[in-house]
């Protein structure tokens, strides 16, 4: 999220370039989900631009964005970290997948089960889902993200799940106080951090 729709429309297609170059640098196929990280974080923010041009509401774009943030990046994350693992550290991955699995199960049926509704407030979006046990959603949801990284036996990956640590605490603060939305450049540095990752990896399997 950003603070306007022109924000997220230069840093949605900022960050979707780094994808771009992401993708390009590796050579394992086993590599590809994370190095797509950042694509999708960029289509999240050409999304919000939609959804700030339609001065927020129900529409699709609002759908989009839900489906994007929530169940996708939810089994997608961990996914990749299983893919990208080393051998020996392929194992660890497997309970935050299956919080994943779950946790996008349910988020699905209710993105498609009631209405999501965005609400502009100052410089931030707030979105309605009418969720049920959300604090047990949302932990699940972190486990899946940023704990898959934190286990992930790669020392780029886990200086990911810190950072997204750190930058997911903050950035939500702010958007609660209703300040600013900040996750557009939260998503920037991010999507840098996989570039780094991306240009060491090697092209052979481990």
């Amino acid at each position: 999220m950003c603070w306007s729709a022109t924000a997220d429309l230069v840093a949605g297609a900022g960050i979707a370039g780094v994808g771009v170059a992401c993708v390009a640098r590796v050579r394992r196929v086993g590599d590809l989900p994370m190095a797509a990280v950042p694509l999708l974080l960029g289509a999240h923010q050409l999304v919000e631009a939609l959804v700030w041009e339609n001065g927020g509401g129900t529409g699709p774009a609002t759908v989009v964005w839900a489906v994007i943030a929530l169940p996708l990046l939810a089994v997608w994350v961990p996914v990749a970290v299983l893919c990208a693992a080393p051998r020996s550290a392929r194992a660890r991955p497997a309970v935050p997948l299956v919080c994943g699995v779950v946790t996008a199960a349910v988020m699905a049926y209710a993105i498609a089960d009631r209405p999501v509704r965005a609400e502009i407030r100052g410089h931030t979006v707030g979105y309605v889902l009418g969720l049920s046990h959300t604090e047990v959603l949302v932990a699940g949801y972190l486990v899946a993200t940023i704990g898959s990284l934190l286990l992930s036996g790669d020392r780029w990956l886990f200086g990911f799940g810190l950072l997204a640590a750190v930058g997911a605490l903050v950035c939500w603060a702010l958007w609660r106080l209703e300040f600013v939305s900040t996750w557009c450049a939260f998503a920037a540095v991010c999507s840098v951090v996989v570039f780094g990752w991306a240009r060491r990896r090697p092209a052979y399997s481990r």
